[in-house]
């Protein structure tokens, strides 16, 4: 039988011209169409057919993706298929490679959830290309439903890991893996028949690719796998020569790490030349105790350029998906960072870590071309997951109501997209009908969050309002990826911040209650849980903003009369009239805007304790120290300076922090013992 292993050279040396290439681009591109559909019919989970949480891709010997659909809810698009291709050793005709371990498939996999597939596809007896897929699956075991919380302090706690290893050996499926993967996840049947659901997408794609080579031949197919790159490479490096070259920073924060009340920092330099990008990650704070690490193995992971990837196909969404689009991308991730988590650490809520450099990357890119880019949208996915207490037998109804997603950022000319923010995956909504059907509980509100868009003279998208009954006692909510609860998503050029993220336990009760992030939250009959979620960042003054555009707001929802006077300076009657003698005096002479940006009362807070040259400092002194000590010792800096950061419940850094300097002293005795850093 044939075998190969990872080859050292990736294509054929022939090339094809510009008019071939666009017709294989299009092949290509409509077998991963093909795929996709197929896995999506043939799935059980309401992940994969609703909120669409999987991928597909084509796959070529240097283990980027050549093909990838425009369908997909996903996109991140270059992941990185070559260490796990390795790592398995020789294939054979029939072979199928599967994988959830973050650690041994080099970020393949960014959380265990994630099981992904990767499939050899040979003609004769070589491997040509390889079809990949990956579903996130509700449940893979670990110490709560769904797998993911953030208090998981190691992977251990998240699941059962698969590395890299043959699911199917020369046709065969490995049933001892499938047994394995059922005794230890809450969900059995319908994790194994999405299984099934991805080796028939992998199949589908080979034949598809076997029908291409025998119409153009094995070296056309070899040799286009690079062309269509070297075409979507080119197109969007066209579309970075429109920045200015320059260095640009930047940082962003989440809230905290949950185990404690300090915030989580990414810094970010973006370095532009003549259309070639570096993103420089240094100064971003250590990893967390906590399941907010990625698993980026210090690579220039499709995960930390998101942003850049967003912004080219913004600009330009003429060209092919696949891995071209980075090429002119490079990233300098240094270990010893929350973007660059080492083996034990937790990776549950990666994309929380992500979203937030991201947020960072959209700064830079703000000041390299302000005109072309967007304030950040609510930057959070939170999959709201509810579990039903134990059916007596063992068995444990685990669902995801929602995955919640917020409003997107404004740009200059245009508001941002109500309620759909689609910056990190492009996940659709679960119909209430089926949700109903699924567990045990009725959505008793799904609307717009009035008010929530950041105001300015281009709104930003508002967030959404979700609220659920339980219906049955002893169940729990999980809200992992909950983030944006006290930074919010900041305005430009006079534009304000949206509003942050909220939750409520019975709302309007009396028994309501303020939720921090959830860990798992204990629910009986009767309960409600809601859910607000942030509104995108606003672009411009405010007060400039079109009058019509604010009364159609009001009218629609989107804005309540009292902001449309506070916020926008229109005023609007009690009959929904506009009263434009009352609006111009509100609104006054024109301001010129100012071209800075509004991160809230919250960072304000913050930074003016913590800012960029202190942060800086701490962690390269921090670095210095041994690896186990380095979270406690952060923590406890940060509560000496603050103390209120060791208070439970809700907290607000703008009226725990009114004494910057009494702070700014306690810091400076806190950090008094930590090494020096010899320059």
């Amino acid at each position: 039988m044939p075998t190969t292993t990872m080859p050292t050279t990736t294509m054929t040396e022939m090339q094809i011209g510009p008019v071939l290439t666009e017709i294989m681009s299009h092949k290509f591109a409509a077998v991963t169409e093909e795929m996709t559909t197929n896995l999506k019919r043939a799935s059980r989970s309401v992940y994969v057919k609703e909120a669409a949480d999987f991928g597909v891709g084509l796959v070529d010997l240097a283990g980027h993706i050549f093909a990838f659909p425009r369908s997909t809810s996903i996109v991140a698009i270059d992941q990185p298929c070559g260490p796990t291709i390795a790592a398995v050793g020789p294939l054979e005709e029939g072979d199928v490679i599967i994988t959830n371990d973050p650690y041994r498939s080099h970020g393949l996999a960014t959380h265990l959830p994630d099981l992904q597939i990767v499939h050899p596809y040979f003609h004769d007896g070589r491997v040509i290309a390889y079809g990949w897929c990956f579903v996130h699956f509700m449940d893979v075991g670990g110490r709560v439903p769904s797998s993911i919380t953030p208090s998981n302090t190691e992977i251990f706690q998240e699941g059962l890991i698969l590395p890299p290893m043959k699911l199917v050996r020369r046709g065969e499926l490995n049933m001892d893996i499938i047994a394995v993967l059922a005794a230890n996840c809450r969900l059995p049947d319908q994790n194994v028949a999405d299984i099934k659901a991805m080796l028939g997408a992998m199949e589908t794609g080979r034949r598809r690719v076997a029908d291409i080579i025998a119409q153009h031949g094995v070296d056309t197919f070899l040799a286009a796998q690079m062309a269509v790159q070297d075409y979507t490479a080119a197109k969007a490096r066209a579309v970075l020569r429109r920045l200015r070259d320059g260095v640009y920073d930047f940082w962003d924060f989440m809230d905290d790490d949950l185990v404690s009340r300090v915030p989580v920092r990414m810094r970010v330099r973006m370095t532009v030349a003549d259309g070639k990008v570096e993103l420089d990650a240094t100064g971003t704070d250590p990893p967390v105790n906590a399941a907010y690490n990625l698993p980026s193995h210090g690579q220039c992971h499709p995960w930390l350029v998101l942003q850049l990837s967003r912004f080219i196909l913004t600009h330009d969404s003429t060209m092919p998906l696949n891995f071209g689009i980075y090429r002119h991308i490079s990233a300098i991730n240094p270990p010893g960072t929350v973007l660059n988590a080492a083996f034990p650490a937790a990776v549950g809520i990666r994309q929380a870590v992500a979203h937030r450099f991201n947020d960072a990357v959209n700064g830079a890119l703000m000041a390299a071309a302000p005109e072309m880019t967007t304030t950040p949208g609510a930057g959070i996915v939170v999959p709201i997951v509810l579990a039903e207490a134990d059916d007596g037998g063992g068995k444990r109804n685990v669902t995801v109501i929602e995955p919640l997603v917020g409003g997107t950022g404004a740009w200059d000319g245009n508001d941002g997209v109500d309620s759909r923010e689609s910056s990190m995956s492009n996940l659709s909504n679960h119909p209430m009908e089926l949700v109903e059907l699924d567990i045990g509980a009725i959505i008793r509100e799904y609307d717009i969050r009035m008010d929530s868009g950041g105001p300015g003279k281009w709104r930003g998208g508002t967030g959404q309002v979700l609220t659920f009954e339980v219906l049955k006692d002893g169940g729990a909510v999980l809200g992992r990826g909950m983030e944006r609860m006290r930074f919010a998503p900041w305005g430009y050029n006079g534009g304000r911040a949206g509003h942050p993220l909220r939750a409520i336990l019975n709302r309007g009760r009396a028994d309501e209650r303020e939720l921090r992030k959830l860990d798992s939250l204990a629910v009986n009959a009767g309960d409600t849980v809601t859910f607000l979620s942030p509104g995108g960042g606003g672009y411009g003054d405010p007060f400039q903003r079109d009058v019509q555009a604010v009364l159609q707001d009001v009218r629609r929802g989107f804005v309540s009369r009292d902001a449309a006077l506070r916020d926008f300076g229109v005023a609007i009657g009690p009959s929904g009239e506009l009263d434009m003698e009352a609006t111009t005096q509100r609104r006054g002479p024109a301001k010129s805007a100012s071209v800075s940006f509004d991160f809230g009362a919250e960072r304000n807070a913050w930074e003016t304790v913590f800012d960029d040259a202190t942060m800086r400092d701490l962690n390269q002194r921090l670095a210095l120290l041994p690896k186990a000590s380095r979270s406690r010792r952060r923590r406890e800096i940060f509560e000496a300076a603050v103390p209120a950061l060791k208070n439970e419940g809700v907290l607000s850094l703008a009226t725990s922090m009114v004494d910057a300097q009494a702070a700014v002293e306690r810091l400076r005795t806190a950090m008094v013992d930590l090494p020096k850093v010899v320059k």
